[in-house]
């Protein structure tokens, strides 16, 4: 049976590097955003560099459609043996207010993109250790483990979802299942929010923009769960 790589939140940075990296390595890959629209591209890109793959449109805060998906997916493609969880945000242009002036409301916002990784690891997780191997990796940012305070509620959310990696991390060790987290201080190039940013420059206020590139993240990503040997990798071009 072919192994299955599931690429959430793929986008024209990450998302799709990830998708090609684990590809390179013979798994079909499975596509899930929001933007059924970009789909068409997305697999072309991974045809034409021999990847196998799908594309399915859900967002992933709606917890019946990434269900559906999911499920979706299992059916079509057999046994999920990895999965990749990365969504952006909703809006890449939108600034969230400091954490002097986040509130209840937007901190809550925040963590709306914490929930579905839980809800995916309840999907996937049970399949996995009845085999007893498979790979879950997560995508956040730096303000994880370094005060950001312009940041706001997303250093909320961020600190909780690599919690959660490094936790998992820890309690599948011993079953043959790798969890682990790609901390990212910097912005990926061909992602949205680079683009927001090259299209508007004011929405970094002048600052510098330090950029990384998606493919050696995902190289990062590939090593993480091939080595299994850490629970992290940090890339950070910030300091």
């Amino acid at each position: 049976m072919t192994a299955t790589t599931v690429v959430i939140g793929a986008g024209p940075g990450l998302g799709l590097s990830i998708a090609h990296r684990f590809g390179r390595e013979g798994r079909t890959v499975a596509l899930v955003s929001r933007n059924a629209a970009r789909h068409p591209g997305y697999l072309a890109s991974l045809a034409s560099a021999g990847v196998e793959a799908t594309a399915h449109a859900a967002d992933v805060r709606d917890r019946d459609a990434l269900r559906r998906v999911l499920d979706d997916i299992a059916a079509r493609h057999g046994a999920i043996d990895v999965v990749y969880y990365g969504p952006g945000a909703a809006d890449p242009a939108a600034r969230p207010a400091p954490i002097t002036a986040t509130d209840v409301p937007a901190a809550q916002d925040a963590m709306s993109w914490v929930y579905p990784a839980i809800d995916t690891v309840r999907a996937v997780l049970p399949g996995m250790l009845e085999r007893g191997d498979g790979g879950l990796l997560f995508a956040g940012g730096l303000s994880s483990v370094l005060p950001m305070p312009v940041l706001g509620s997303l250093a909320l959310s961020s600190a909780a979802l690599r919690n959660y990696a490094v936790t998992l991390n820890a309690a599948l060790a011993d079953q043959g299942v790798y969890a682990g987290t790609l901390t990212i201080g910097g912005v990926i190039e061909r992602g949205d929010i680079h683009s927001a940013i090259v299209a508007q420059p004011d929405l970094v206020g002048g600052m510098e923009v330090r950029t990384l590139d998606p493919d050696a993240l995902a190289d990062g990503a590939w090593d993480l769960y091939k080595n299994r040997d850490e629970a992290e990798a940090v890339f950070n071009v910030l300091a």
